[in-house]
């Protein structure tokens, strides 16, 4: 049985009237609007959404863009340098921060991802000699962190740095970097980077990797003095589900740093499987990889049980489903919703789980001094008396609130 009583805080709320006297034997109800835990997915159909000009394909977006909203708090935004900055000085910059804004509007926290890596980085670096090189992966990184502090507040800083120096499907300017420089004074330099644009922001070093080799890279950069904030583990799991026995082998693995962990990029499949032999997942394709009723049942067990085991963990403090819609990365099933954007029985159980297991909704009076004790999950709340309603906010740090009715 897991349990979540780390996830909830009490707080002594006092109701006063104008005048500043009590709003005593006052009936309240008490509401959690947006959990302090990063339930999170994918928000590259929100970007697309907002900045595509097809009126059609706009319009098969908002069934998505709803189950997003309905459900998550946190959205991972693509700032992939090869796609970002397609020609040099060329930015996406004006078509993310409608995203960034739209997302920060639902209350929803923000991730940047990624500022440095190897895969899909801009072709036109490979023209520059590697200390050009590395100025500009630098000046990158303060340029996009400056540009959006304050409105974004996580970045995964460095991506996949375990397979980064050996890296050999295509030359890349970031695996040059790695070789020529070491992978330690890389992650240093652009963590180093990432701090100085935005000093507030959470930083992230995130892999796929999930064995000592990518705790042994945390270590080192640890004791480099890397400033990593956040431990990232990406959970691809086209070949089947880990199960718990392999996802608390993970999670013990990493705890070991006392760092909080994000579970950045979470994929589950509704259909069959990917063969066992496939070593690379981008090696694998399949035009037809259907989501299927059996699955289905299968994917929504698998979500149940892995969301409940990292929720009820102290150190992980955010799941990112990664593809919110099937058929995005690698054609693959592996969405909380079906193309048209019709939930599967995961989204349903999923907001089973968030919006009523794991959220609270109650209903009190205060005592003679105008006082009751907010007992719930933390997070945002509405309190809403005598038909008007006001925001509170439930967390280890609030031990006490007052409210001027």
């Amino acid at each position: 049985m897991n349990n979540y009583e780390h996830r909830k805080s009490k707080t002594i709320i006092s109701l006063k009237n104008k005048d500043g006297s009590p709003a005593s034997k006052a009936s309240v109800r008490a509401k959690l609007i947006n959990h302090e835990f990063l339930f999170g997915a994918g928000a590259f159909d929100i970007l697309a959404y907002l900045n595509v000009e097809d009126e059609s394909f706009k319009e098969k977006l908002i069934p998505r863009v709803e189950r997003w909203e309905d459900l998550f708090n946190y959205g991972t935004l693509p700032f992939y340098w090869g796609r970002y900055e397609p020609e040099e000085g060329k930015t996406g910059k004006d078509g993310m921060i409608k995203a960034v804004e739209h997302l920060r509007g639902l209350g929803a926290s923000v991730k940047g991802h990624p500022l440095c890596w190897h895969t899909v980085c801009a072709d036109w670096l490979l023209k520059y000699p590697i200390e050009e090189i590395m100025k500009r992966q630098l000046d990158r990184i303060t340029r996009d962190v400056g540009d959006f502090k304050g409105k974004i507040g996580l970045w995964d800083v460095i991506n996949e740095t375990a397979i980064m120096p050996i890296f050999d499907k295509y030359d890349n300017a970031v695996t040059r970097l790695c070789n020529h420089y070491g992978r330690i004074p890389l992650i240093k330099a652009v963590f180093d980077a990432a701090r100085q644009a935005d000093p507030d922001a959470v930083l992230l070093i995130n892999d796929f990797n999930t064995s000592e080799d990518y705790a042994q890279i945390i270590e080192e950069a640890l004791d480099a003095g890397v400033p990593i904030d956040v431990i990232g583990i990406q959970s691809h799991q086209h070949q089947g589900y880990w199960g718990a026995e392999k996802l608390n082998t993970v999670l013990e693995r990493f705890s070991r740093f006392g760092l909080p962990i994000h579970f950045t990029e979470n994929t589950l499949i509704s259909g069959e499987l990917m063969p066992p032999e496939i070593e690379d997942l981008n090696d694998y394709h399949n035009d037809n990889w259907q989501s299927l009723p059996e699955y289905e049942e299968r994917q929504k067990r698998e979500v149940e049980e892995m969301y409940s085991i990292l929720f009820a963990h102290p150190l992980v403090k955010a799941i990112t489903a990664w593809d919110l819609a099937d058929g995005m990365w690698l054609n693959a099933p592996s969405g909380l919703i079906r193309k048209d954007g019709s939930p599967k029985p995961a989204y349903n159980r999923l907001t089973e789980l968030i919006k009523g297991e794991w959220s609270t909704d109650v209903s009190t009076v205060t005592d003679e001094n105008g006082c009751f004790v907010l007992d719930g999950f933390k997070g945002d709340y509405d309190l809403i008396v005598n038909g008007s309603t006001y925001s509170v906010k439930n967390s280890d740090d609030t031990k006490e609130c007052t409210v001027i009715l």
